[in-house]
């Protein structure tokens, strides 16, 4: 087993509750501003009364987006932090964002974040995972509910606790309010070949080179001109 992945079962089993796994950069909405300012010839963008909710609403319309807030993840996964995003509900999504988002092969699957009082609704599984450690069954009365996500019948799930992520917690409940459905479809906000994303800099660099139809970053919408 990989170091990361016993320090993350560790941290699970640990009885620290103040441990969180985004330790890494974080940016003011003053540098996210002045990064967008100086793309201001290719992108437009806007500050919602609601980021979760508009945020929730595009998904809902089958957009899929860059979502970038807060600090950094540690240790390999996107946890909600410098994520793609996108509705789970159809099939065909999951080749959409192989094809034209992550530029890889269509057969590599996509994590599964729900929030952690639901997580054994949809998933085999009874603990949190906060963490992606765990690929789990998936329960067979919503593998038709959430097919973007399913990979052989298991999907790598990520558990969302409103304590320790509120917002990407509020992200879940509002799409769950315009779907029936607290799961989104989360992976790694980067191009093939290429690290995550860590500054806002990165972020818009990416979202101009990928197919990405909105860039959600702090509390700002942006949009292609």
């Amino acid at each position: 087993m990989a170091p990361w992945a016993q320090l993350c079962i560790y941290i699970t089993r640990s009885q620290n509750p103040h441990f969180s796994a985004f330790l890494g950069p974080q940016y003011t909405d003053s540098e996210i501003l002045s990064a967008l300012t100086q793309h201001s010839d290719a992108i437009r963008f806007t500050l919602p009364d609601n980021i979760a909710s508009e945020a929730a609403r595009r998904l809902t319309f089958g957009e899929i987006l860059g979502w970038f807030q807060g600090r950094m993840e540690y240790g390999p996964r996107a946890l909600g932090h410098r994520s793609i995003l996108a509705s789970p509900l159809s099939k065909e999504m999951k080749d959409v964002v192989n094809d034209c988002i992550k530029h890889r092969e269509r057969f590599r699957p996509f994590a599964g974040a729900v929030p952690l009082e639901n997580v054994s609704d949809y998933f085999e599984l009874d603990r949190a995972s906060p963490y992606m450690q765990f690929v789990v069954p998936v329960k067979k009365e919503a593998e038709n509910r959430i097919p973007a996500v399913v990979h052989f019948g298991t999907c790598r799930a990520q558990t969302v606790d409103q304590r320790e992520d509120p917002l990407f917690h509020t992200l879940l409940r509002e799409f769950e309010k315009l779907t029936g459905c607290p799961v989104l479809l989360n992976t790694s906000f980067n191009d093939a070949d290429e690290p995550i994303v860590c500054s806002p800099i990165d972020a818009v660099r990416t979202f101009l080179r990928t197919a990405l139809d909105a860039l959600v970053i702090g509390p700002f919408l942006v949009q292609r001109k």
